[in-house]
């Protein structure tokens, strides 16, 4: 039995559950974020006025950028207690004016943004175990030539054991990340205590100092300073999972301070021994902790990429479910959490991307290049749906919503503005990787309302269908059809294709129709609406949020309550198959109508999507031109 939600046990609980879901990613960026600040130009002096300035800058964007922004201010628009752009999307949309350009806009804005994600979660893993594992070359320099092949054996084991679900192992990555933040804030105390003038960072006028006395290498060095914040969106997306409140104390009780020290320990030792610039991180231990820390780190670097992979897992989930990607086969690794879900085909399709760039850019000082672009994108694009969530959800004025949106707009646009300079370098990559998924959503999206819209102007109105078999029943036999349908008020396309061609009807004919709320989940009470129509036809309409699987299991049960009982091996379903085909009417650009014909045909089948019985499967296809 669960203590008390307010009890000091789950509080706990909670707390070190946030600090082994949420802060992983965050956490690991001491691993490169300082070194890659130095390495982003040789012509940077490795001097006092330089480290203080990174430092500052570091500490001031960790305070500005996560304190500020998201734990004070986009955490408090929770949609039903979910958080995630998608969440913030739905939230926004559904108190956006009806009709209008504003509202086609956002909904842009947090699809490419939610669709940049998936180029986050290919580059974390990554950069996370390439960064871990090159301590081999501080601890033995021959080593070197094993970082690549240990870093893909490590990528391939952890996406070979996704299909087992994380709740098991899950219970141990919150005490391993608080013993992580420990061991970062203790080795940063001992740097500090060398040199204690680096505390002189917290003074943000030497940020400030640093980025007018560089000029054009300042801006260059922000895309490094960057790093130290990556990760900061999952404080967002994880909020459902944790609550806010255990996630505020996980901050500013372990995270915060013992990132703030590893960077001024790094930036300490840096100031006594520049040579230590190479790997300012590993250095820091001393020669008998380096391989201990090692492997805490390739844990850290694992439980970092197991966040990123279940949040992709999660946001491909909330996509299919509004509309934007086409249904996937899903998983459930736990029978009591039902956020823990598996997708074989985004797991693998991770797997590869992240084992290409390891063997493409072959360290995380490379691949560093490549990190950053589409993280600023996501927020910049989080920032937006903010401004608008205060204007129409919050009922914020333009005075009070803009300039606290365009303050956060300043600092990640020159975030952003550095991190371009690096696409060529690869950058490239994850931009590319969000433009594929962007253009497949909103292709799939635009597709369905073709569908729908072609379906639904040939459709028959179900009142008028039944008006229809009162005057002239067809001959009922004996059992139970269901027909699924999407048209809440339209006869299903099957429905009269079976009455056309086999000329009979069951004695119970229910047409079933699952909706997605607004939503993130949907109260037990309200899952099922149950219509009974006369003359054995029943409506039964089932609704479940964004977040949530769509379960048959439960739309069932509350059927049997209302007396119709629907035993999946007593009922035949009957399913329309849509056959794309694309035509010159207007809609979308031809090549567009090929590739949502393409992804229509490679879906998964509702048969497998909804678990139903095989043999209890009629299908009965339909040629739709879009």
């Amino acid at each position: 039995m669960n203590p008390p939600e307010g009890s000091s046990s789950r509080a706990r609980a909670l707390l070190l559950g946030a600090l082994g879901v949420v802060y992983g990613d965050i956490g690991t960026s001491p691993l490169y974020a300082l070194r890659e600040c130095f390495h982003a130009s040789a012509a940077l002096p490795l001097e006092r006025a330089t480290v203080l300035g990174l430092l500052s800058l570091l500490i001031w964007s960790l305070i500005a950028i996560v304190s500020g922004k998201y734990i004070a201010v986009v955490m408090r628009a929770d949609n039903r207690g979910e958080g995630g752009i998608m969440a913030l999307l739905a939230l926004a949309i559904a108190r956006a004016p009806r009709a209008g350009r504003r509202r086609l806009a956002v909904g842009a804005i947090g699809v490419f943004g939610a669709a940049l994600l998936y180029g986050d979660g290919m580059i974390t893993p990554a950069i996370t175990v390439l960064g871990a594992v090159e301590g081999l070359k501080v601890i033995t320099p021959g080593l070197e030539a094993w970082v690549v092949p240990a870093s893909c054996l490590i990528l391939v084991a952890l996406f070979s054991v996704q299909r087992f679900g994380t709740g098991r192992i899950g219970n141990v990555f919150g005490p391993v990340m608080l013993v992580w933040f420990t061991v970062l804030g203790l080795l940063g105390l001992g740097g500090i205590a060398r040199e204690p003038a680096v505390l002189a960072a917290f003074n943000p006028w030497h940020g400030l100092q640093f980025l007018g006395s560089h000029g054009w290498l300042s801006f260059v060095v922000l895309g490094s300073v960057f790093l130290a914040v990556t990760g900061a969106e999952a404080l967002y997306a994880d909020m459902g999972h944790f609550g806010l409140r255990p996630i505020r104390r996980a901050w500013f009780y372990v995270v915060f301070p013992g990132l703030v020290l590893n960077y001024l320990g790094q930036g300490a030792l840096v100031l006594g021994n520049p040579a230590a610039v190479e790997n300012p991180f590993m250095l820091l231990a001393p020669g008998w902790l380096r391989v201990p820390l090692l492997l805490l780190a390739a844990a850290a670097a694992v439980i970092a990429s197991q966040a990123l992979i279940s949040g992709v897992f999660s946001l491909t989930m909330q996509a299919m479910q509004l509309g934007y990607l086409p249904r996937l086969a899903i998983e459930h690794t736990s029978s009591t959490e039902r956020g823990q879900i598996y997708l074989p085909v985004v797991n693998w399709s991770l797997m590869l991307a992240c084992l290409g760039l390891v063997l493409g850019f072959r360290s995380s000082n490379h691949l560093a290049a490549a990190y950053g672009i589409a993280v600023t994108l996501t927020m910049l694009a989080t920032t937006v749906l903010l401004y608008f969530t205060a204007r129409w959800v919050w009922g914020w004025s333009v005075a009070r919503a803009l300039p606290l949106a365009a303050f956060f707009i300043l600092i990640e646009a020159a975030f952003f503005g550095a991190n371009l300079l690096k696409f060529l370098h690869g950058g490239w990559f994850p931009i590319l990787v969000g433009a594929l998924v962007h253009l497949a959503m909103t292709t799939w999206h635009r597709g369905r309302e073709l569908v729908r819209a072609r379906v639904s102007a040939g459709t028959l109105p179900l009142g008028m269908f039944l008006e229809s078999m009162n005057r002239k029943a067809p001959v009922r036999v004996p059992g139970t059809a269901v027909f699924m349908t999407g048209n809440p008020a339209g006869t299903p396309g099957a429905l009269l294709h079976n009455l056309k061609h086999n000329k009979v009807l069951h004695e119970r004919t229910v047409i079933l129709r699952l909706a997605v709320a607004e939503g993130p989940y949907v109260e037990p009470a309200e899952r099922v609406q149950f219509e009974n129509l006369g003359h054995g036809f029943y409506r039964v309409t089932g609704f479940f949020g964004f977040m949530e699987a769509q379960d048959l299991d439960e739309v069932r049960r509350a059927c049997a309550a209302e007396g119709l009982e629907l035993d999946p091996m007593q009922t035949t379903y009957f399913l329309g198959r849509e056959t794309i085909l694309p035509s010159a009417r207007p809609g979308m650009a031809r090549w567009r109508e090929r590739l949502f014909a393409f992804m229509s045909r490679n879906a998964t089948q509702a048969t497998q999507f909804f678990r139903l019985p095989p043999n209890r499967v009629v299908e009965l296809g339909m040629q739709v031109e879009v």
